[in-house]
């Protein structure tokens, strides 16, 4: 009976002011309106960077950059790479590191030089998950019988793993999950950690509808439902968040949903 009362509407405004009250702490060294505002023009940096340079021809370019010679070594060049049997995992493993640069290093560098805090204030503790377990396998759970139902469809297995190779051996497998994995974390490292715990101390629960829309705008590409989704899905991990003080719940969601939906295909 107390698990249904929670989940009454009232509870949801109960929670986001019991966020406020807590948020009321010093902010120094970094004024509140300075805070605000360069954490979200950071924001905007980071995802200029990861949405432009995670894509194959940011890769050829780089790669370009850094070979030496004429025009005919660098074809060559190109040419021995796109023989490599493991030329496909290259590109992800480009696009993997754009996303832990955008979404970790560099955030990691601001939280340090500029607000002057400990990551681990930013979520990477393990704080009080283990409280809001409960929650964490309300949103999972719905998720994960979905995937088992549509992996029947001939349409999953062709457009999951991303990675067309993943089944050719667990050198493979292992290489694309580790790649997959790290970019939730550090996708909830940028928006449950950094992004809200920079702007909890100047604006409170009103930080995570703040987040809530970047992280909307990354699912535009996605079909509508899931994009829907995205938005309450993005609020709840939030909230929790916050509570727990840790990103680490969100982190066992995405993944846990992420390997279902490969090891199904």
């Amino acid at each position: 009976m107390a698990f249904f009362k929670s989940l009454h509407p009232r509870q949801f405004f109960t929670v986001l002011h019991r966020i406020d009250q807590q948020s009321q702490v010093s902010v120094e060294p970094v004024r509140p309106s300075q805070r605000v505002f360069f954490t979200l023009f950071f924001v905007g940096l980071c995802l200029l960077l990861v949405n432009y340079a995670k894509f194959n021809g940011a890769f050829f370019w780089f790669y370009e950059l850094f070979q030496s010679g004429d025009s005919l070594s660098l074809q060559r060049a190109f040419m021995y790479l796109r023989r490599d049997p493991f030329y496909e995992l290259y590109l992800h493993a480009w696009w993997g590191f754009i996303h832990v640069l955008g979404f970790f290093i560099l955030p990691a560098l601001f939280i340090r030089c500029y607000l002057k805090e400990r990551l681990n204030q930013h979520g990477l503790q393990w704080g009080a998950v283990h409280r809001h377990l409960k929650w964490y396998l309300v949103l999972v759970a719905p998720i994960l019988c979905g995937v088992v139902v549509v992996s029947f469809r001939d349409d999953f297995a062709s457009h999951y793993p991303f990675y067309r190779n993943a089944g050719r051996s667990w050198l493979d497998f292992l290489l694309w999950e580790s790649i997959y994995i790290g970019q939730f974390v550090v996708l909830e490292f940028f928006f449950r950690g950094f992004m809200l715990n920079a702007l909890r101390p100047a604006m409170g629960a009103q930080g995570i509808l703040v987040m809530c829309l970047p992280y909307l705008m990354l699912h535009f590409s996605k079909p509508w439902i899931e994009a829907t989704g995205a938005l309450f899905f993005g609020l709840f991990l939030g909230i929790l968040a916050l509570h727990s003080r840790s990103i680490w719940g969100g982190v066992g969601v995405h993944v846990s949903i992420a390997l279902a939906m490969d090891v199904a295909a």
